[in-house]
């Protein structure tokens, strides 16, 4: 089965729009498939066994977990609200416009 494409892009400002980090922002680190990764969101705790060859110790772990791409919309610094992407050409090059405002998306 092909995979998905997504119009979000590692590094974009995202807020979280449905679930436990609803309402709070980060970037995306990691996307893998339909879910990606967010800085500080989707916290969980996880109890790991000491590993001495790889030096881990262990104990009590927090973890970020994948976030569900559907649950996620970028963030639009110029406005200050959530938006969506759409694609448009500047300059003869293809690129990711908010669709509020036609502004590029910025890295």
């Amino acid at each position: 089965m092909k995979q998905k494409s997504t119009k979000l892009r590692e590094g974009d400002e995202v807020i979280v729009i449905s679930g436990k980090d609803k309402g709070k922002r980060g970037n995306i680190s990691r996307i893998i498939g339909q879910r990606c990764i967010v800085n500080d969101m989707n916290l969980v705790k996880r109890h790991t066994k000491p590993n001495p060859q790889l030096g881990i110790t262990g104990g009590i772990v927090e973890k970020e977990m994948s976030i569900h791409l559907s649950n996620l919309m970028i963030w639009n610094g110029s406005s200050n609200k959530r938006d969506k992407i759409s694609f448009g050409e500047l300059k003869d090059k293809k690129v990711r416009l908010f669709r509020s405002n036609k502004k590029e998306v910025k890295k």
